[in-house]
Parts: C-alpha cells; sequence; structure tokens
C-alpha cells in the first residue's frame, strides 16, 4: 500500500510550482547518503528502481506497486481468446486518470478510443497501460530525480550503471540498513570514553542498563547518540566513526546529552545504577528520546 501511495504522489506532485526541484534534491540527498554510507531508512520501489537503471518496466515487476493492477492484467492476458474476441471486455486502448479530482481519458496510442482490446492485441494493450501508468505519466519527476542523483556522481551514463551493477536488495539494504536487534556487545566494542574510563561503574552501570533495554529502548537511544536510526549490515563497524562516552561536568541531577554529528553522548558522573537507569529511562522514552540532543 505505501509503494502504490508514494506513486500516486509522484503523480500529483505538480501541485507545487518547484515540485521537480525537490525531485532533483532528493536524488542528490540519496547519493550523498550512498556515498557516505549513511542509512536513510528508506527502500526502492522496484518498478522506480528499474527506471532508474534505464530498463523495461514488466508486468511482474508491478506486482507488489500495484496488486490490483497486476491482477486485472493477469486476468486479460489469460482469458480464453474467443471470449476475449466477443468484445468481453469492453476496453478500448485508453487510460483513465483521476488527478487532483478531475478525471481525464488518455488515448494509450494513437486512435486509442476506437481500438477495440481483442486477443491480438491484448499483450500490447497491457504493455502500454503500464507503461503510461508507472513510466510516461511520472517521467519528469523520475528524470530530475535521476538528474539530480548524477550531478553527484558525475554522469547520468554512471548512474544507470550503479543501478545495474546492483540487485534492489541489496540497494535496500544500503539505504535502509539493518533490521537485526542491535548488539550491546558489538556497540561496547566501538565505544570510546572520554573522561571515563571502562573500569568505572558508571561504565559499567551504562552497559548494564542498555543491556536490559527492549529493542526499541535501544533504537531510540542510538537515534538520541547518533541520529542513525538503522544501522549497516556490517553493524556498527560499518558506522563513519566510532561511538563516544564523555564525563560532563554538569549536576547528576541532569539528563544526558548528545552531539550526533561527533556520535558524543554526554553524562555526569551520577552516584548509582538506580539514578543512571531513571535518566536513561526518560531519554529512551520514543517521544522524548527523538527530541533531544545537540543537532
Amino acid at each position: 500500500m505505501l509503494v502504490s501511495v508514494c506513486r500516486i504522489l509522484f503523480a500529483a506532485s505538480k501541485v507545487d510550482p518547484l515540485h521537480l526541484e525537490y525531485f532533483n534534491f532528493s536524488g542528490r540527498v540519496i547519493a550523498l547518503a550512498l556515498m557516505h554510507k549513511v542509512q536513510v531508512g528508506i527502500v526502492f520501489d522496484r518498478v522506480f528502481f528499474l527506471q532508474l537503471a534505464g530498463m523495461k518496466v514488466s508486468l511482474e515487476d508491478i506486482r507488489d506497486a500495484d496488486p490490483y493492477l497486476y491482477s486485472s492484467c493477469k486476468q486479460i492476458l489469460e482469458m480464453d481468446p474467443e471470449t476475449v474476441d466477443h468484445d468481453a471486455l469492453g476496453l478500448t486502448f485508453v487510460r483513465e486518470v483521476e488527478e487532483l479530482g478531475s478525471r481525464n481519458i488518455v488515448e494509450l496510442r494513437p486512435d486509442g478510443r476506437k481500438t477495440v482490446v481483442n486477443s491480438e492485441n491484448r499483450k500490447e494493450y497491457v504493455d502500454l497501460l503500464i507503461q503510461h501508468h508507472f513510466v510516461t505519466s511520472i517521467a519528469e519527476q523520475i528524470a530530475h530525480f535521476a538528474q539530480g542523483f548524477a550531478d553527484i556522481i558525475s554522469s547520468s551514463r554512471l548512474q544507470k550503471f550503479f543501478f545495474q551493477s546492483l540487485e534492489l536488495e541489496d540497494l535496500d539494504w544500503i539505504l535502509h540498513g539493518s533490521e537485526s536487534a542491535i548488539s550491546v556487545e558489538d556497540w561496547k566494542a566501538h565505544t570510546e570514553y572520554n573522561g571515563y574510563k571502562e573500569t568505572d561503574p558508571q561504565i559499567f552501570w551504562f552497559w548494564k542498563i542498555v543491556g536490559g533495554m527492549s529493542a526499541e529502548q535501544r533504537k531510540v537511544l542510538l537515534f538520541f547518540w547518533t541520529s542513525v536510526k538503522y544501522l549497516p549490515i556490517e553493524g556498527f563497524g560499518g558506522l563513519a566513526s566510532r561511538l563516544y562516552i564523555y564525563r560532563s561536568s554538569e549536576s547528576y541531577d541532569r539528563l544526558p546529552s548528545s552531539h550526533t554529528c561527533f556520535y558524543r553522548l554526554c553524562f555526569p558522573s551520577y552516584p548509582s545504577q538506580s539514578v543512571m537507569q531513571d535518566r536513561l529511562g526518560i531519554i529512551t522514552q520514543e517521544h522524548v528520546g527523538c527530541s533531544f540532543g545537540t543537532w
């Protein structure tokens, strides 16, 4: 459902006069994220991916993007030829497009209104329907996204080669990051200290508390600390930097703070594990943890 909605938003984006500039900007952001190994928590629609790779969109490619259209097209292609030729479909080579409250009829080929779909031309009809639905109607938006992407990686030829050389699943892993549970041992192994030593009780308490957190609390803490929501598939070792815990000089009644650009978490020398657990419990509430930190 989300993928289908995204395609509709592409088609309706022209309501904003700057929409093509936004697509260009989005292409640049995605290219920069890939270059710098920054996970942005998104996955690509297969149809969108194929267009960026300069490849043809087939019926099987739209299965997830629009299950209803996929099922309808399959039925048209699999119907008994004699039944189709008796005009059981009642179709011509047109597509009805609803956009921002208005309906328009688009001809899929010359004289499309007069051309009846039959057993001999039904494959052409399905191909043209898919082409218009997923390619032609959003060609401008795709082109501007692709240009923005190419602006960062040097050329449109290189951009197409990049997408052709990848499997969609691999790209999704790179952009979205891992959904695997966060390993506290891996986290600890990639963390350094400033003002604290690994043997200090506050550090012992900290990792003990993190070890007892739920998977969701760990994600919120990671985001509070780094602004990273999803780890690379390599885990913490795939991040652009190691993480740091700094000892702050503030009173222990203060909450932890963070400098997300530097992967730096700061907290005072809490006097007990229970006090630290209380403070960490506050910032790992989702509505709090995603609002704190030094940005």
